[in-house]
């Protein structure tokens, strides 16, 4: 497979955990970044390819047959008759697409406005008008947590990891799902936002009015850690991810770096193309990951070339926030033998979503596949158990500000090992 810094395969957004996404805000698991697409999403984004397929009109299908029309109508007509407040013939046609996919029961298919959409190509590209935090939501309890605050407006505000947003604006999100949420964060450049916050550690909620600013996604942080030991952080996989991963492994190489920790905590995915791209410069030949369909087919199958291969010691730091594609990317590494997971067990999202542009603008999202590990493992609903599992200490975490890591440690032992620098 060619070198793809440049040049964008078929989309494939791979997003989590419970949401990983970034806005201007930004996710760990969709990381929000306000994209942990969820856990970021696998998804498939290529132009719409449907527009010379037999269309089968919905008045006469099984699902909207005349029946639910005429429901329909009259609900219409109770609405107009009785209902005290202004109502919206756009929002209300919206609100029926929208009610036809959650009836799929797949958190991961959706419809979007021209907006919403609008919105979701943005986020993808690093860039955006937001406030800087990184946010996931939980599945079930519908939480969104911020996973990381960014040099932006909310750092400066007094936002903190670990908060539970409650409220943005008037607007009570504690039921919203991420991406809705997200919405209500991000916005015109120089407007405010006041955001509710619950904090654990003095069980009080806060609130902060910021100003909406351009923030830069910084997906890639390196720095070298003692005994020559390189350390790379990537909180999400975007259009700009792979050079900065590149560019952070040269600066390492040149720095004096003998071995190499990759941390994917808390990344709940982005774009396919690009960890492909990333596996391909540090894997031998052969299979990073391939795709089935409903049906059991073979959909799409991506590998690696002889052309760059990475033969440092290397440790990949995961837990229950890493999804979508830090789990393609964990997993080929694993099955390489290529280097040693460290952590928690992964979040579990192996499938595939596509995105169908429709012709205003806005567009649905359908799972339409199924992705497997190169020794054809599924981990969707599983995840991938690390080869060192270690709990992270979150106390002695939190209340160093970061500083006093295990897992990290754990890799760093890891690593020293493998250079017989350990004296374990």
């Amino acid at each position: 497979m060619k070198k793809m810094w440049n040049h964008r395969i078929a989309f494939l957004l791979l997003i989590v955990f419970s949401v990983v996404m970034t806005t201007g805000c930004m996710s760990r698991v969709k990381m929000v970044k306000d994209l942990q697409e969820n856990i970021e999403q696998d998804i498939v984004k290529e132009k719409d390819d449907t527009s010379n397929q037999p269309v089968k009109m919905m008045s006469d299908s099984e699902v909207v047959g005349k029946d639910t029309n005429k429901k329909l109508e009259n609900i219409e007509a109770l609405i107009d008759e009785n209902f005290y407040f202004e109502d919206d013939d756009q929002a209300k046609q919206e609100g029926i697409i929208r009610g036809y996919l959650q009836s799929l029961e797949d958190p991961y298919s959706v419809y979007y406005t021209a907006e919403e959409y609008a919105s979701f190509m943005e986020d993808t590209g690093g860039e955006y008008v937001g406030v800087g935090v990184q946010v996931s939501q939980d599945v079930d309890t519908k939480v969104i947590t911020v996973v990381k605050v960014f040099d932006g407006p909310a750092l400066e505000a007094g936002i903190l990891a670990e908060d539970i947003i409650v409220k943005v604006g008037d607007v009570d999100v504690s039921t919203m799902e991420i991406d809705a949420v997200v919405d209500l964060i991000k916005g015109e450049e120089g407007t405010d936002v006041t955001i509710t916050v619950y904090r654990g550690s003095d069980s009080q909620e806060h609130e902060y009015t910021m100003p909406r600013k351009k923030v830069e996604n910084p997906t890639v942080e390196y720095k070298m850690l003692d005994n020559n030991i390189g350390y790379i952080q990537v909180s999400s996989f975007y259009e700009v991810t792979g050079e900065q991963f590149v560019e952070g492994v040269i600066n390492l190489q040149a720095q004096g770096m003998e071995g190499l920790i990759v941390d994917l905590r808390d990344n709940g995915g982005g774009l396919l193309d690009i960890a492909v791209a990333m596996l391909d410069y540090i894997l031998p030949e052969g299979k990073i990951v391939y795709t089935k369909d409903k049906d059991g087919n073979v959909t799409s199958q991506f590998t690696s070339d002889e052309e760059n291969q990475f033969n440092m010691p290397l440790a990949v730091l995961v837990n229950g926030y890493s999804a979508s594609a830090s789990e393609i990317f964990a997993g080929a590494i694993k099955d390489y033998g290529k280097g040693t997971l460290v952590g928690t067990t992964t979040y579990g999202k192996g499938i595939v979503q596509r995105v169908f542009p429709l012709d205003d603008g806005s567009a649905v999202k359908l799972t339409i596949a199924k992705y497997f590990t190169p020794n054809g493992n599924d981990i969707h609903q599983v995840g991938i158990t690390p080869d060192v599992e270690v709990e992270l200490d979150v106390e002695a975490y939190r209340e160093s500000k970061g500083e006093k890591d295990n897992q990290l440690d754990a890799a760093i032992d890891v690593i020293l090992q493998k250079l017989g620098k350990s004296d374990s």
